[in-house]
């Protein structure tokens, strides 16, 4: 212990002595000549030599302030020792050190003592650390100073700077160097050498330069060994060659970690899961003993989050804790990753909080987990702790993130704080961060904003185009997104997939089939067609065009028809009323194999409905539930929806009162069912049992009640919940609202207030609101204001034959037959044609189809046999034919006969004649039922003890014992 104190005051003292003392400027002034050297004076090197204790512990002194990370400290024992024995290894410690913790500014003085000294300044090993510590601060091109400045280079000097471009991502540098290293010197590239060349390789693609290391690898005879095998299983997978990967590891003599890390890992990224949990499997098996690592558990728990995979991914978290990796940084982070992609925030979330070393890729990880899961309060809280944690900043990946969950209008002001914050840390010239805000205020609605961002980029990309054209299109305004599209083009830029996409939702919107076909025609010049997203989108245009056939030919001509495809043409025929090519296409669909999605299914539903195909709508609800798809609110309410209109009403109110959870829009699906056929108390009741269970109506809603109450007659009601849901709830009514309310006063014949209500409006109505008061002026015959209102009607729908119908139906009512023909001329002279009266019903599997006045089908003998006998029936219990019902200058006889073709008695004839006893009759009509038929309905319900359904354009009629559940009106 007495030998050791005298050196730990000396060299306590020399740490703290005043550097101002003359003799030690001159030491220093001496150190640092550059002409000077470390060859020590007789008297000083006396002076040490005597001074063994010193000489003893000046190298672990050095070693250990490194280790302890103070190298300020060993950098001035460093600087006052220069006479040290161990001065060199001493350099060499620090340099690492440097390098391990990237501190460049002490870097560089130790630099300046290297240099400053003629017996280490062309040292090998001192310059090889040199070139080796500014490669890791980042400063290759300090390394390559170092290099240049060497007089004479040995292999370790070649490697060193070799390695230093690679790891600095200067792949060409380094692939360069490595030429300049085989053509002018005589040295031949080692185990070392081979591999940095090989990642150099893979990092700028050159797969085949790639091939050429590899053949000069394996004739030096360094193919076995194994880093060199590590970086070309690494260089092969990063490349996608999956096969020379797995030639290249199989081959291997000798494996380690890293080669069974590597090829875990190629097979991760060119997606083969499966292989790469198998590999991990083996890996854990084999005899050598392998534990895994860190690197082993980053690389698998991401497989396991693209998958889905959550139980492989709880067999690694389990593994990392048995190893102790639980709580390394970048485990815990993919761990929060693996569970948060696989749909288990909550346990995200528990590590995350665990985790008591944190770092910014921790708080990004946890940040885009509450993002991905569409949690914009979670994800924003996150946010905002990661800000108030000392030195932890967002930085650009914290931004995308959050910039993700920006959607609506409700998250502009946060949109508006994370712009603010990349303004002020410079993210803005970021291209990807850009193009985010641009989507984000596209998503938010704002486009004023988005243009101002897109203005003030310094460089635009395909992307940046594409933010801008695509918030355009969807926010509804396609000719901007087609304006922004040229001048994409002009500036030289190529459009993509999505460009292309987004092109055609414009076009679609503007309904703009003849730029939709030369976009067409451009895909078709540039190979896109067989682009998934631009196939689809195609579709969606010709259907949305009402081109279905042309949609037909680019669906069947798809080489790989995915789910949205088949969900493209079944919505697009659902939409254009092509309802059985809709339900075929369906049942092709699943006679595929394919299992429908939630889309196809409501879109089969909405097809039934119109249809009244009861049938198959019972079928499709069968499969909905096998397929446990109940829960979809969606789904639920499109079942409700479908039983309503094919006359089960009953059914629509079981199914709404198992309902789990009912939303506004499964109280709206019902509260319709009641309206359409004619049950405006029940309607009513449930209207208000609603708002007792605190759900709020929203305009849907009163569309539904008003709609229930102009059906049932109940104008008092009807007029208090248009007031009330203004003054109550704050709604204000929509057109759709006033033809309701205007229909509902037609309907009562209080004509002057429904004209009334119209003129007070607060938009110009449209033609809805005109129909609805036009047919109610035909029914209690206004000639007048029926003349008046035909005018505005006329005016707003020129081409629409039905307008024209309900004009010479008014004439008609009054014999004025010299206007009724006026009428049917300028029908004629626009082309238009009345629609036939046609009515279908569904028996069996099958659906029947009659046209008012058609006696070409082979049991028209049968349906009239039927007729008479019925007809006779009635007759007894008072049925006379109202002639009033025939609108044509015929003779009575004639109109008897006209009557008793009508398509609903042929298919509640057919039906009569083709079902047993005590089935119900479901029919359907295009058209109004007229009164004659009504009453006919009335009276066979109670002659053949039926219950009998006929669902015309307006509502629905239940027949039952004589009597109609509309009470006769209708």
């Amino acid at each position: 212990m007495s030998l050791l104190s005298p050196s730990h005051t000396f060299l306590r003292h020399h740490l703290h002595r005043n550097t101002s003392n003359s003799s030690t400027r001159h030491s220093l002034r001496s150190f640092f000549n550059a002409k000077s050297s470390l060859s020590l004076s007789t008297k000083t090197h006396q002076c040490l030599t005597n001074n063994s204790t010193y000489q003893l512990h000046f190298l672990p002194d050095i070693t250990s302030l490194c280790e302890s990370n103070d190298l300020t400290k060993a950098y001035l024992l460093l600087q006052e020792n220069p006479y040290n024995a161990q001065i060199k290894e001493a350099i060499g410690v620090l340099l690492q050190a440097c390098g391990r913790l990237k501190n460049l500014e002490i870097g560089k003085k130790v630099h300046e003592i290297v240099l400053a000294s003629t017996q280490y300044s062309n040292d090998f090993v001192l310059n090889t650390r040199l070139i080796t510590m500014y490669a890791i601060c980042g400063s290759p091109l300090d390394s390559r100073r170092v290099f240049d400045n060497l007089s004479a280079k040995n292999l370790f000097q070649w490697n060193a700077i070799i390695s230093g471009y690679t790891r600095n991502e200067l792949y060409s540098d380094a692939l360069n160097i490595f030429v300049e290293l085989i053509t002018l010197t005589e040295l031949k590239p080692d185990n070392f050498t081979f591999p940095c060349v090989i990642k150099a390789c893979g990092g700028i693609g050159e797969v085949g330069l790639g091939y050429v290391v590899h053949g000069m690898a394996a004739k030096m005879g360094l193919i076995g060994d194994v880093f060199v095998g590590n970086a070309l299983i690494a260089l092969y997978g990063k490349c996608g060659l999956i096969e020379e990967m797995l030639k290249v590891f199989e081959v291997m003599c000798e494996r380690n970690l890293v080669s069974w890390n590597s090829i875990i890992c190629g097979f991760s990224e060119n997606g083969f899961p499966h292989e790469s949990f198998n590999f991990f499997l083996e890996m854990m098996s084999c005899d050598v003993g392998l534990i895994p690592d860190v690197a082993t558990l980053v690389t698998l728990l991401p497989v396991c989050a693209a998958e889905g995979a959550v139980e492989m991914g709880r067999l690694v978290h389990g593994l990392a804790i048995k190893l102790g990796l639980n709580q390394e940084i970048m485990v815990n982070n993919a761990l929060v990753h693996m569970y948060s992609k696989c749909g288990y925030l909550s346990e995200a979330q528990i590590l995350f909080d665990r985790n008591n070393n944190r770092n910014v890729v921790s708080w990004n990880t946890i940040v885009g987990a509450f993002s991905m899961a569409g949690d914009k309060c979670g994800s924003f809280d996150h946010l905002r702790k990661m800000q108030m944690e000392e030195e932890m900043k967002a930085n650009k990946v914290t931004v995308l993130n959050a910039l993700t969950i920006c959607l609506g209008k409700s998250e502009f002001l946060s949109l508006k704080e994370l712009h603010g914050y990349s303004l002020r840390h410079g993210f803005q010239n970021d291209e990807l961060v850009a193009n985010a805000l641009v989507a984000a205020y596209a998503k938010c609605g704002s486009m004023t904003s988005a243009e101002y961002v897109f203005d003030g980029m310094r460089s635009r990309t395909v992307s940046s185009w594409n933010a801008v054209i695509g918030g355009h299109a969807q926010n509804g305004d396609p000719s901007k997104a087609l304006n922004f599209f040229h001048q994409m083009t002009c500036s030289g830029l190529e459009p993509d997939w999505f460009s292309i996409s987004s092109l055609l939702l414009a076009c679609t919107h503007l309904k703009s089939l003849q730029y939709g076909k030369e976009i067409h025609g451009f895909v078709l010049r540039n190979g896109l067609e067989k682009d998934l997203f631009v196939a689809i989108s195609l579709l969606s245009l010709y259907m949305y065009c009402e081109k279905s056939f042309s949609a037909r030919v680019l669906f069947d001509g798809m080489e790989d028809k995915s789910l949205v495809s088949w969900n493209a043409m079944i919505t697009g025929y659902s939409q254009n009323r092509l309802l059985i090519d809709a339900i075929t296409l369906f049942r092709q669909m699943v006679s595929n194999g394919i299992q429908p999605s939630e889309i196809a299914i409501m879109s089969v539903f909405g097809a039934c409905s119109q249809l009244s195909a009861l049938r198959l709508g019972k079928e499709t609800h069968c499969y909905a539930l096998k397929a446990s798809l109940m829960d979809d609110v969606f789904i639920s309410c499109s079942i409700i929806d479908m039983y309503a209109k094919c006359g089960c009403i009953e059914r629509s109110q079981w199914i709404f009162d198992k309902l789990t959870y009912k939303d506004v829009a499964s109280w709206n699906a019902m509260i319709v069912g009641y309206g359409i056929h004619g049950y405006g108390k029940e309607a009513i009741e449930l209207f208000e049992k609603m708002q007792e269970q605190g759900q709020w109506p929203d305009g849907f809603t009163f569309v539904g009640i008003l709609m229930a109450c102009s059906h049932a007659g109940l104008v008092e009601d009807g007029l208090k919940y248009f007031n009330q849901m203004q003054n109550f709830h704050g709604l204000k009514p929509k057109l759709e609202h006033y033809s309701c309310v205007v229909d509902m006063l037609g309907r009562a014949g209080q004509l002057d207030d429904a004209l009334r209500l119209i003129d007070e409006m607060p938009e110009e109505p449209d033609a809805g609101v005109w129909n609805s008061l036009l047919s109610s002026c035909r029914t209690y015959g206004a000639l007048d204001m029926g003349e008046k209102v035909a005018k505005k009607l006329l005016e707003l729908e020129p081409k629409k034959a039905e307008n024209y119908v309900l004009l010479s139906n008014l004439f008609a009512g009054s014999a004025k037959w010299d206007d009724v023909r006026k009428v049917r001329q300028s029908m004629k002279e626009n082309g238009l044609q009345k629609d036939a009266g046609r009515s279908w019903i569904e028996l069996g599997v099958n659906v029947y189809s009659f046209v008012a006045g058609d006696d070409t089908l082979p049991e028209s003998e049968d349906i009239r046999e039927m007729w008479r006998e019925i007809e006779e029936k009635i007759s007894e219990i008072g049925y006379k034919p109202l002639t009033d019902s025939v609108l044509h200058e015929v003779e009575e006889e004639e109109k008897i006969n006209l009557l008793r073709g009508h398509s609903e008695k042929l298919a509640i004839s057919f039906g009569l004649l083709k079902t047993t006893k005590g089935v119900t009759l479901r029919v359907c009509k295009n058209l109004r039922i007229c009164v004659d038929c009504h009453n006919a309905a009335k009276l066979i319900s109670k002659v053949a003890d039926r219950k009998i359904v006929v669902r015309d354009n307006k509502r629905f009629h239940h027949f039952r014992d004589g009597f109609c559940s509309c009470q006769d009106f209708w």
